[in-house]
């Protein structure tokens, strides 16, 4: 009784007493009593609500059988059959609004670990790392990205067409809303004009499927849907006027205009998609996670099952196995055309736009995202170091070994590279990325939780003024602290002067990286503060271009700055912690070398302990490209070292 099925989701009778009629077992009536006890032989048969009556009948059947057998009176029995139904659903407090995603997703895990059976029937409670606040905040983040984009490439929302008689309203309530994008109602068109159009909203309709018998009507101003005047069909027709995009009848998705009553703007629910993923760095815990547009409109999970290629997101590291195997931040790289010829192919990378700038820094080829010098960096170092590091964080299981994964060709998940940049923000800290915080079955049991540190003195009988227990931190260290900061410090100038210059705009310190792949079919942001990470990717399921100019920092890159901006609101900024025994000097971004007092063009660079700018000017991959008189013409500095008498070129 206490862990069978009663229909509407609900397992055992203290609970299905809950949803049917939002009452403890103690309060039942005798009719609402004999309905749950009527629902075990065949919940669907007996539903409330699409078959009412077979369920009455049911009902006074088992009222009937508890008169025969004395446990009430013939009058209370036949009082008891005079009344409805009376179900009452109960408005569920466990649902979380735009929470459908990351509840799928915890779901699919239980499921993976204990089968099908122990998440339905097995009464498990599940704590869950879910932060409401910041979750919505990520679905708003993304929604508002993909229907900017979605209008620019044109009209296409066409939901239905229905009849608009007698009484528009019933045909147009056979048409299913989504249920998790409360902010948009479905309208019918009643007429149009050259200023807008007229339409008529969605009735309610209640569980019981009766449809609420008031009519709402509004109107699109035509300045609200100018968006919609192209058309998304190949043959790309404008409209001059709402007469050109809608007709009478046809159904579609409007939002209401705030602070004007009966007024609304045209919507659509949008073709491109992405995936978003906020995580708290230190210990992996997952904080929001948004699929896509709409859980209705698709259930599939793009920040966890769409497999998708990461592009210059990437980079941050095979920049980070340089730096952990000798090279500095400093370090001078050739940004210039190279040919890769590999089983009888020529594969020739180029930078994005195109072009090239000569010996660079590894710096400013994170900053500036720097294809040509990212292929020279991990051929110099061999990409079995770059994949040995890939495989480390988390990003692949097996990364092939070949230059073209250098600059992100492998595809992966949202959730798996917001993880390893969690990486990156904690110093270096393997995290294992999670959901769930823990798991108890019936009895109060826990059988899993995710916090793995060792506290050995936390469970004391009682306190003899001992020593504060302590928290033994047993994570794997997997990359230098001073390198995480190194790599860290380089993306920060990626915000400051690199491709997300003016896109992100936040009093903590924050440091990310962009990617676009090629022909723009994906473009990437991930990011961080101190104590929060976040990163997404929005494309096309069936991956194709997204247009011209539709990059890293143009499109996601914003959207990871609304999140951030309102998850940090009211918090105090926070700064990344140089670690103790690096030191900082000043270097000339050209070419890296120490900088003289008042020389142009310099930074404060990061170095660890016995490394330092380069004495000597230093380029790799010169050797196949260029004399040392070329690169000494490209570099005044290196001209005036070599004259100087300080070493010579490489």
């Amino acid at each position: 009784l206490n862990e069978i099925f009663f229909g509407l989701n609900s397992y055992g009778i203290a609970s299905a007493s809950l949803t049917y009629f939002n009452k403890p077992v103690t309060e039942l009536t005798i009719g609402e009593a004999a309905y749950l006890a009527a629902l075990p032989k065949a919940p669907s048969n007996y539903n409330p609500f699409r078959n009412h009556d077979a369920a009455l009948e049911r009902r006074n059947w088992v009222i009937d059988r508890m008169v025969e057998n004395g446990y009430v009176t013939k009058e209370d029995g036949e009082a008891a059959k005079k009344t409805d139904l009376g179900v009452n659903p109960k408005k569920s407090n466990s649902y979380l609004f735009a929470s459908e995603y990351f509840a799928s997703e915890v779901r699919r895990q239980i499921i993976e670990k204990y089968g099908e059976k122990s998440l339905f029937e097995g009464g498990l409670s599940v704590r869950t790392s879910l932060d409401p606040q910041l979750q919505r905040f990520a679905r708003k983040a993304l929604q508002d990205g993909l229907i900017k984009y979605d209008e620019t490439r044109g009209f296409h929302g066409l939901i239905s067409t229905i009849d608009t008689g007698a009484d528009w309203g019933g045909p147009l309530s056979k048409v299913q809303p989504f249920a998790d994008v409360p902010e948009w109602k479905l309208a019918v068109v009643l007429a149009t004009d050259e200023e807008g159009v007229d339409i008529g909203i969605r009735p309610s309709v209640d569980a019981a499927g009766k449809i609420d018998e008031a009519r709402t009507t509004g109107r699109i101003p035509a300045r609200a849907m100018k968006w919609a005047y192209r058309s998304a069909s190949a043959d790309r027709k404008s409209a001059k006027n709402p007469t050109g995009v809608l007709n009478t009848g046809d159904v579609v998705y409007v939002e209401p205009i705030a602070d004007e009553p009966g007024t609304y703007q045209l919507r659509q629910p949008p073709k491109v998609q992405g995936g978003f993923v906020a995580m708290d760095p230190h210990t992996g815990r997952v904080l929001a996670m948004v699929g896509g547009f709409s859980y209705n409109q698709s259930e599939f999970n793009r920040a966890t099952q769409a497999m998708r290629q990461p592009g210059s997101s990437f980079k941050p590291f095979v920049y980070a196995a340089a730096l952990d195997n000798g090279y500095t931040p400093a370090s001078v790289v050739l940004d210039a055309p190279i040919e890769i010829v590999s089983g009888g192919t020529v594969w020739r990378p180029q930078n994005y736009g195109g072009g090239s700038a000569g010996p660079s820094t590894l710096r400013l080829g994170i900053e500036k995202s720097r294809n040509l010098m990212t292929v020279r960096l991990a051929n110099d170092m061999g990409m079995n170091v770059v994949a040995e590091y890939a495989e480390r964080f988390g990003i692949y299981d097996k990364m092939q070994p070949v230059l073209s994964m250098s600059l992100g060709s492998g595809e992966t998940t949202v959730l798996r590279m917001v993880s390893a940049y969690s990486v990156l923000a904690n110093g270096g800290k393997q995290i294992k990325p999670t959901l769930i915080d823990r798991i108890q079955d019936r009895y109060g049991k826990t059988i899993f939780k995710h916090e793995e540190s060792i506290c050995q003195a936390c469970n004391a009988d009682d306190w003899t003024e001992q020593d504060e227990p302590e928290v033994i931190d047993n994570r794997e260290q997997v990359l230098d602290p001073m390198t995480a900061y190194q790599i860290t410090s380089m993306m920060q100038g990626v915000i400051q002067r690199g491709t997300a210059a003016g896109k992100i705009r936040l009093e903590s310190d924050v440091a990310g990286k962009t990617g676009t792949t090629n022909d723009e079919k994906d473009t990437w942001f991930v990011g961080y503060t101190p104590n929060l990470v976040a990163g997404l990717y929005i494309g096309m399921d069936d991956p194709k271009p997204l247009g011209r100019g539709a990059t890293g920092g143009s499109l996601p890159a914003p959207l990871f700055n609304e999140f951030m901006q309102a998850a940090l609101k009211g918090q105090k900024p926070e700064k990344f912690i140089l670690p103790e025994g690096m030191k900082l000097i000043a270097v000339n971004r050209k070419t890296g070398m120490q900088a003289f007092d008042g020389e142009p063009d310099t930074i404060m660079e990061a170095f660890k302990p016995g490394t330092g700018p380069a004495d000597v000017f230093s380029v790799i991959g010169a050797e196949e490209f260029a004399t040392p008189e070329e690169i000494m013409n490209s570099s005044q500095q290196a001209k005036d070292a070599v004259e100087g008498g300080q070493g010579g070129l490489f």
